[in-house]
């Protein structure tokens, strides 16, 4: 397999990542909001770390990877119905919202395919095809699923103050279009990446 040493690329994810961290935990619009924001990327950087020695990524999942912490980053600074730069989406396009949340739930299908097409693959034995395709749609969406469940018990124990968390920005329809936007970046994501990602693979 074309697999990558992942300590020095990994370095620099940490370096860019600490350094993201830190801008956006100095003053962040929601100091809750930020924790529960940002608790992924700490939960996955020391994963990474451990597992790069006897599970190296492709340079393709770990640069995914990256870019989705980023993301993940940047909402927690702001809160996604906030992000300056969603705002100027909002005003190019004409849109009723600030659509980052919408590019958070896109990237939630897109980096987690690339990522479980790789486990499917290397652990599962299971050869690029129709069923590795529709397995990973389907634990795409159940990544989703799980996280709208935690959006649904963060807003039951903290009330109001899961507003922020959950920026639904008044839309009652919220917790399906995340969904939607989860399978879109899925399918997208599948359908652009595939081939490199074998050619990393193969």
């Amino acid at each position: 397999m074309h697999l990558i040493d992942q300590r020095k690329p990994l370095l620099v994810v940490t370096i860019v990542w600490l350094a993201a961290l830190v801008w956006s935990g100095w003053h962040p619009f929601d100091r809750t909001t930020w924790w529960m924001e940002v608790a992924p990327v700490l939960i996955a950087l020391p994963v990474l770390w451990l597992s790069a020695a006897r599970f190296p990524l492709t340079g393709l999942a770990l640069g995914l990877i990256a870019a989705h912490g980023l993301v993940l980053i940047v909402g927690g600074a702001y809160s996604y119905a906030r992000v300056p730069v969603g705002f100027v989406v909002q005003d190019w396009l004409d849109l009723a919202r600030n659509p980052y949340d919408r590019l958070g739930h896109f990237m939630q299908g897109f980096v987690p395919a690339i990522v479980l097409r790789e486990l499917l693959i290397r652990l599962g034995r299971i050869a690029p095809g129709k069923l590795l395709a529709a397995l990973v749609l389907a634990c795409c969406l159940a990544v989703s699923a799980t996280y709208e469940l935690i959006e649904f018990a963060a807003a039951m124990l903290l009330g109001q103050g899961a507003e922020e968390f959950l920026g639904t920005q008044g839309d009652v329809w919220d917790t399906q279009w995340d969904m939607l936007m989860c399978l879109i970046g899925a399918a997208t994501a599948l359908t652009g990446l595939s081939a490199v990602h074998d050619r990393q693979l193969t």
